[in-house]
This record gives C-alpha cells, structure tokens and sequence, in this order.
C-alpha cells in the first residue's frame, strides 16, 4: 500500500451544474472509478426531494457518511476515483475532507439562469427546478483556506474536465 492514500476528487455544485456529466467524463478521461452522490441518499431522501422539500442537515447524515466510507473504501484499496456530491455546505466539505488528505474539491460553478434552464431540461430526475432556490440558500461559497477549485460551468463538459485535470495535479 502507498505512504498516502491516492486522490479522490470530490466534484461539487448545486443541482443542475452538471456534476454527473463532468465526474463521470473525468473519472473515464483519468481511468477513476466514479460514483454518483446521489445513489448514496436513502430512499427517505429522494423521497422528500421528489416531493419538493429540502433535504436538513439531519438528512444529509447519513448519506455523506456513506459517501466517507466510498472514499474510506478507496484509500483501502489503493484505487483514486471520482464523486459527485453536492457539497453545499462547509461542514458538508469538512466532513468528507476529514482525515482524508487525498481528497481534492472542485466546486462547478454557474449562473442561476444557465441552471435553471438545465434543471428545467431534465426528464425523469427527482430534483425539480423548484427546489434550486433551497439549493443555492444553502449554498456556502469557498473560504480561504478550503483549497477548492472553483470551474465555470459556461464551457464544454471537455473543457471543464480539461480545467479539473490540469487545477488538480500536484504541485
């Protein structure tokens, strides 16, 4: 096994920005395993989102665990990968960066216009457009000293994984 576990990168946004398209495209562009945040909620949390109610901290719980042990199941193993968690808080963040040095945060940045169109494009999800205000309320942008990088999303999801690639490597 490796002195540190290798990377994971945790790409980050609210509903809409295009989490799944970029982390899976990247995970495959890097040859990552890639795991969709949203098949962490348990069915009480999709539930309630499909409803249109946003999800409490008390919710989100156990679903970030779950997401820990995703990246914990990653350093064990020696296998880097690639998740999509909305990551809308700074606790949320802290949570998953806890005693995970290797994990590296890319928050997909737009605006508000652009993502409405997107999430009012989308068929057959359960997040519904009506609930990006809760999204972008709870939305708590990077502090310094969060070491996040932050990628517009007014740009090809190439493009972007392009950006990601070249924004997370070593320095």
């Amino acid at each position: 096994m490796p002195d540190s576990p290798p990377p994971v990168i945790v790409v980050m946004g609210v509903a809409g920005t295009g989490k799944t398209t970029v982390g899976a495209l990247l995970a495959g562009r890097l040859g990552w395993r890639y795991a969709e945040a949203d098949d962490f909620h348990p069915p009480a949390n999709v539930a309630k989102m499909a409803a249109g109610q946003p999800l409490t901290d008390e919710d989100r719980a156990p679903w970030l665990a779950a997401i820990g042990r995703w990246i914990d199941g990653h350093a064990a193993e020696g296998t880097p990968g690639v998740v999509s968690c909305s990551g809308l808080r700074r606790a949320y963040r802290d949570q998953l960066r806890d005693g995970r040095p290797q994990v590296r945060l890319v928050l997909l940045e737009g605006s508000r216009e652009l993502i409405t169109r997107r999430l009012a494009a989308r068929h057959g999800h359960f997040m519904r457009v009506e609930m990006l205000d809760s999204q972008f309320a709870a939305l708590e942008p990077p502090q310094p000293g969060e070491d996040i990088l932050a990628v517009s999303i007014d740009a090809t999801p190439e493009q972007i994984v392009d950006e990601i690639v070249r924004g997370t490597r070593p320095q």
